[in-house]
């Protein structure tokens, strides 16, 4: 099997990029739909109904994709022989930043499910600040991961 994944490891590391920022994309875009849908469309009608169904179909069919492909890509990653040095601090950093961007995309989607339910109780600053979050652990990650610290 380590074989296989170190033949695959150009593959496999391409599309954990691919995933990351397809993942990365869909978490900086989907808080400012929360912010103009809570701002400007409010919890009822067309316009809310538009929102709603963007808001679900970038949860759904990018978001959420990208996210088990960058989990399953990254695991690939992570069994593949001599690419990870456990002694070293920066795969437990970006490990750990990779479970907050999953807590927080989970936050998201629990967002998403109440404007799906027309319930909403934050405001449009408070999404802004939100969004913020995935910036902050993309920095983590990134340093993490090319610093090798």
């Amino acid at each position: 099997m380590s074989d296989l994944l170190a033949t695959l490891y150009p593959w496999t590391k391409a599309f954990h990029i691919i995933s990351v920022i397809s993942w990365m994309a869909a978490l900086f875009y989907l808080p400012r739909l929360m912010v103009h849908h809570t701002e400007r469309v409010g919890l009822s009608g067309e316009t809310h109904d538009l929102f709603a169904m963007m808001e679900y179909k970038l949860a759904r069919v990018i978001m959420q994709p990208a996210m088990i492909g960058t989990w399953l890509f990254g695991f690939c990653l992570v069994a593949t022989p001599g690419i990870v040095g456990w002694w070293m601090i920066w795969p437990w950093t970006k490990g750990v930043a990779v479970i907050a961007m999953t807590v927080f995309h989970e936050w998201l989607m629990a967002r998403m499910k109440g404007f799906q339910r027309g319930e909403n109780t934050l405001t449009g600053r408070q999404y802004r600040m939100m969004n913020e979050v995935p910036t902050v652990l993309m920095f983590v990650i990134v340093i993490s991961v090319t610093v090798k610290f």
